[in-house]
Protein backbone atom coordinates (compact mmCIF):
# COMPACT_ATOMS: atom_id res chain seq x y z
CA UNK A 1 0.00 0.00 0.00
CA UNK A 2 1.20 3.91 -0.69
CA UNK A 3 0.18 7.04 0.48
CA UNK A 4 1.33 10.31 -0.59
CA UNK A 5 0.25 13.83 -1.00
CA UNK A 6 1.07 15.68 -4.43
CA UNK A 7 2.76 18.53 -2.83
CA UNK A 8 5.46 15.89 -1.96
CA UNK A 9 5.90 14.72 -5.23
CA UNK A 10 9.29 15.96 -7.32
CA UNK A 11 8.17 17.83 -10.51
CA UNK A 12 9.97 17.54 -13.66
CA UNK A 13 9.80 19.49 -16.93
CA UNK A 14 8.37 18.26 -19.98
CA UNK A 15 10.73 18.62 -22.68
CA UNK A 16 9.42 16.51 -25.62
CA UNK A 17 9.07 19.11 -28.94
CA UNK A 18 6.19 20.58 -28.95
CA UNK A 19 5.29 20.81 -25.07
CA UNK A 20 5.43 24.65 -23.51
CA UNK A 21 5.10 24.86 -19.88
CA UNK A 22 4.34 21.46 -19.06
CA UNK A 23 5.01 19.63 -16.03
CA UNK A 24 4.64 16.15 -14.84
CA UNK A 25 4.66 14.33 -11.56
CA UNK A 26 4.30 10.63 -11.17
CA UNK A 27 2.45 9.59 -8.00
CA UNK A 28 1.81 5.82 -8.46
CA UNK A 29 3.91 3.56 -11.18
CA UNK A 30 5.35 0.13 -11.97
CA UNK A 31 7.72 1.59 -9.33
CA UNK A 32 5.40 1.22 -6.51
CA UNK A 33 4.24 -2.48 -7.47
CA UNK A 34 1.17 -0.92 -9.47
CA UNK A 35 0.24 -3.88 -11.48
CA UNK A 36 -1.80 -2.37 -14.54
CA UNK A 37 -1.47 1.45 -14.34
CA UNK A 38 0.83 4.65 -14.06
CA UNK A 39 -1.28 7.51 -12.73
CA UNK A 40 0.62 11.05 -13.87
CA UNK A 41 -0.56 14.40 -12.97
CA UNK A 42 0.29 17.07 -15.48
CA UNK A 43 0.21 21.11 -14.92
CA UNK A 44 -0.20 22.98 -18.12
CA UNK A 45 0.95 26.37 -17.22
CA UNK A 46 -1.13 29.60 -18.51
CA UNK A 47 -0.67 29.44 -22.36
CA UNK A 48 0.75 25.89 -22.36
CA UNK A 49 -0.27 23.07 -23.79
CA UNK A 50 1.21 19.12 -24.34
CA UNK A 51 2.57 18.32 -27.85
CA UNK A 52 -0.04 17.54 -30.34
CA UNK A 53 0.87 13.46 -30.65
CA UNK A 54 -0.80 10.07 -30.81
CA UNK A 55 0.50 6.86 -29.32
CA UNK A 56 -0.80 3.27 -29.38
CA UNK A 57 -2.39 3.45 -25.62
CA UNK A 58 -5.22 4.82 -24.11
CA UNK A 59 -5.26 8.20 -21.40
CA UNK A 60 -7.33 8.64 -18.98
CA UNK A 61 -7.67 11.71 -17.88
CA UNK A 62 -9.56 13.79 -14.80
CA UNK A 63 -8.94 17.61 -15.05
CA UNK A 64 -8.30 18.33 -11.16
CA UNK A 65 -8.15 22.02 -11.46
CA UNK A 66 -8.69 25.03 -14.36
CA UNK A 67 -10.40 24.96 -17.65
CA UNK A 68 -8.59 23.83 -20.88
CA UNK A 69 -9.61 22.53 -24.09
CA UNK A 70 -8.35 18.88 -25.73
CA UNK A 71 -7.82 19.30 -29.55
CA UNK A 72 -8.41 16.15 -31.41
CA UNK A 73 -7.00 15.52 -35.09
CA UNK A 74 -9.05 17.26 -36.93
CA UNK A 75 -8.00 20.97 -35.50
CA UNK A 76 -11.74 20.44 -32.86
CA UNK A 77 -11.40 21.99 -29.61
CA UNK A 78 -13.27 20.30 -26.96
CA UNK A 79 -13.39 22.19 -23.70
CA UNK A 80 -12.21 20.54 -20.23
CA UNK A 81 -12.63 22.20 -16.65
CA UNK A 82 -12.36 21.09 -13.21
CA UNK A 83 -14.01 17.74 -12.34
CA UNK A 84 -14.27 16.93 -16.15
CA UNK A 85 -13.23 13.45 -17.71
CA UNK A 86 -11.60 12.77 -21.03
CA UNK A 87 -10.81 9.58 -22.76
CA UNK A 88 -8.08 9.52 -25.35
CA UNK A 89 -8.38 6.31 -27.87
CA UNK A 90 -5.08 4.81 -29.07
CA UNK A 91 -4.04 6.47 -31.88
CA UNK A 92 -6.12 9.48 -31.67
CA UNK A 93 -4.09 12.47 -32.36
CA UNK A 94 -4.59 14.74 -29.41
CA UNK A 95 -3.14 17.86 -27.73
CA UNK A 96 -4.22 19.07 -24.05
CA UNK A 97 -4.20 23.33 -24.41
CA UNK A 98 -4.79 25.82 -21.28
CA UNK A 99 -6.76 28.48 -22.06
CA UNK A 100 -6.64 30.42 -18.82
CA UNK A 101 -4.62 33.47 -18.62
CA UNK A 102 -3.87 33.44 -15.20
CA UNK A 103 -4.58 30.04 -13.34
CA UNK A 104 -2.74 26.02 -14.15
CA UNK A 105 -4.54 23.14 -15.85
CA UNK A 106 -4.27 19.92 -13.70
CA UNK A 107 -5.21 16.71 -14.51
CA UNK A 108 -4.77 13.31 -13.65
CA UNK A 109 -3.26 10.85 -16.95
CA UNK A 110 -3.64 7.40 -15.97
CA UNK A 111 -2.19 4.89 -18.58
CA UNK A 112 -0.94 1.52 -18.55
CA UNK A 113 2.06 0.77 -16.58
CA UNK A 114 4.39 -0.45 -19.76
CA UNK A 115 4.11 3.57 -20.42
CA UNK A 116 5.17 5.28 -18.26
Amino acid sequence: MKTIQLDQMTTTKMTLAGAKDVYKQLPISKADGSPLFSFRVFTIEPGGHTPYHTHEFEHLNYIIEGQGVLVNEAGQESPVKKGGFALVLPGEKHQYRNTSADHPFIMICAVPKEYE
